[in-house]
């Protein structure tokens, strides 16, 4: 195992691979390069985008490089399905198509790509949604990891729905939807040989049926997220910076699996900095946590669901702490560098 030590970070001319890390780092690589190429973004950065003059469809695209390609609870096939499918999800829409672009490394076994597409089409007719268009290209031996996965969905928004990363409010509960830290620490586990993905699964599933059965709730659902790249940390700073609000939570609130607890002391990692990628968080208004967390419990994607914390009704906006189990508090971070990079 080769970990990437979390030193202090003191600026580079180079992409690193904690730019693609879903924290701090990939901020400011947004901030700084990627949105004034583009002549800027107002407004929160949102898993998905409402198509302009359509703003009942929603659109969104994602790369996966998830190494290795075959992981306990899934693979790179079935999780870009997903991970697509939920970040259409968090904006409040089902999907209603899929492309999907492949990138071939020569030499690549064709049984394995098989298995690959074949565990795909089968994510996408599970999830409800057609695959209807895409490309393939091959590179050279040494140009890409045996296969790279581009997708890009299309949702319709669920009528009712709009939230929104900027739309948590003063009272909020938070909940969240299951267990943290399996993905990230099956994938980390099956890379390196580390043993514990014989106990631990990864997560990944698609969280649309979640939010529709949250539909019921309206306006009174403020925001959701799903905490892929940068975990629970990074999903949280993310809704507290764009929404403008302080955001706290009970460390002993949220259920860490004994084997992602034991992996991560063993391995020096914070599990609210390891990837999910089958649970989501949301901000509901005070008055709708019980009806939300039974809607949520309802289905077996939601089963575990929680009340892990709350919005302040005073605090420092877009600040964000957990109460821990001495009775403290401390602030939670946006994750700096990349300390499980090619987890999705």
């Amino acid at each position: 195992m080769n970990p990437v030590c979390p030193a202090p970070y003191t600026g580079s001319d180079r992409v690193l691979l904690g730019h693609g890390a879903g924290g701090r780092l990939t901020a400011e690589l947004l901030d700084s390069l990627v949105l004034p190429a583009y002549d800027g973004q107002s407004g929160p950065l949102e898993d998905a985008a409402l198509l302009p003059g359509l703003p009942e469809l929603v659109v969104s695209t994602d790369s996966f490089v998830v190494s290795p390609l075959f992981f306990p609870g899934g693979d790179i096939g079935s999780l870009a399905v997903h991970g697509t499918v939920n970040d259409l999800a968090m904006r409040g829409a089902e999907p209603v198509a899929l492309s999907v672009a492949l990138i071939v490394e020569e030499g690549l076994p064709l049984d394995e790509l098989r298995a690959v597409l074949t565990s795909l089409g089968r994510a996408a007719r599970e999830a409800g949604v057609p695959v209807i268009t895409g490309d393939t290209k091959v590179v050279g031996r040494g140009a890409a990891d045996k296969v790279f996965i581009n997708t890009t969905g299309i949702g319709r928004r669920i009528p009712g729905l709009s939230p929104s990363a900027a739309g948590a409010r003063p009272g909020d509960a938070l909940l969240l939807s299951g267990p943290v830290g399996l993905h990230g620490t099956t994938v980390l586990s099956t890379r390196e040989g580390l043993g514990f993905e014989a106990d631990i699964a990864s997560d990944s599933q698609p969280l649309h049926r979640l939010v529709r059965a949250l539909a019921p709730l309206g306006a009174d659902l403020h925001a959701l997220r799903d905490p892929t790249r940068g975990g629970l940390a990074s999903a949280l700073n993310e809704i507290a910076r764009d929404s403008r609000v302080p955001v706290e939570f009970a460390e002993d609130a949220v259920p860490v699996p004994q084997p992602v607890a034991s992996a991560c002391e063993l391995l020096g990692l914070d599990p609210l900095v390891v990837a999910n990628e089958g649970c989501l968080v949301a901000f509901v208004a005070p008055a709708r946590a019980d009806e939300a967390l039974a809607a949520l419990r309802s289905l077996p994607e939601g089963a575990a669901a929680v009340r892990i914390g709350e919005v302040p009704r005073t605090g420092e906006p877009g600040r964000v702490t957990v109460r821990t189990l001495v009775g403290a508090r401390r602030v939670v971070d946006l994750p700096l560098g990349e300390l499980l990079p090619r987890i999705c």
